[in-house]
């Protein structure tokens, strides 16, 4: 079987997040369960299998390709600012050398984001400039978080997305988060949604989570700023709404431009 939590691993944090499987595996006293997570595997291959017994997605894919193929378990909370218990939002960063400026300001700028199918670095900033009416201008595709962070400290985004946990993360382990301010956060959606294989049942998995959560030691806890664990309805995931993607996004910036 397959276990992965993947989603916010970076070096500083695997020891916890290896601490944290093994919690929950003793808890759930199943000798199928794998003794390591799985990691280095395409992650659609994990998400998608039937040996799956515990992973983590984004929202987005979630509700838009995995829903009726996976099963919900349950969702951390890590205790984000602005957000209830068990979700999160996006923190939009630019380069401090350009004050303070309101979102609106860099209407038309070059903005980063990690790729199409994430919840906080496409869906939820898009939205965010649409209800205040503007667009960005140039896309700029990174493939991760941390690489949209970058390109904003180097100049060669003005502005980016960013998951609040990541933000965090590289708030304590990175020293170009210095180089960033946060000009704005998007709206609360809920958080990263913990899955398994759509034939399993996920009650098993859902109360070895709150045990193993529970019991863990406060330093791994801190690590990966783990307040505890929400049961979240997937209709809620279901019910948040999707941006028109990168290529059409690009159509309508160009459409605005001529007019």
């Amino acid at each position: 079987m397959i276990a992965s939590l993947t989603m916010y691993e970076r070096p500083e944090t695997t020891v916890a997040l290896d601490a944290l499987w093994q919690a929950i595996r003793a808890e759930l006293n199943d000798s199928e369960a794998p003794e390591t997570l799985t990691r280095g595997k395409d992650l659609w291959e994990v998400w998608t299998s039937p040996h799956l017994l515990l992973g983590q997605t984004c929202g987005m894919p979630f509700r838009t390709r995995l829903y009726d193929q996976v099963t919900l378990v349950a969702t951390l909370d890590h205790g984000i600012a602005e957000a209830p218990p068990g979700h999160y939002n996006s923190v939009i960063v630019t380069h401090r050398d350009k004050g303070t400026p309101s979102l609106s300001q860099l209407a038309g700028a070059r903005f980063a984001y990690n790729e199409a199918l994430s919840q906080s670095g496409w869906a939820a900033p898009m939205h965010h400039m649409r209800d205040l009416g503007i667009l960005p201008g140039e896309l700029i595709a990174t493939g991760a978080h941390v690489a949209s962070a970058h390109s904003v400290a180097e100049g060669r985004a003005d502005f980016a997305a960013l998951d609040a946990m990541s933000w965090a993360l590289m708030q304590e382990y990175d020293d170009f988060a210095g180089d960033l301010v946060v000009i704005d956060r998007t709206r609360a959606t809920p958080g990263l949604p913990l899955i398994t294989a759509g034939h399993r049942d996920p009650a098993p998995l859902r109360a070895a989570l709150y045990r193993a959560v529970d019991q863990l030691a406060d330093d791994h806890r801190k690590t990966l700023h783990l307040r505890g664990v929400c049961d979240i309805p997937a209709a809620e995931y279901l019910a948040v709404s999707t941006p028109l993607g990168p290529v059409l996004t690009e159509q309508t910036i160009r459409q605005s431009a001529a007019r």
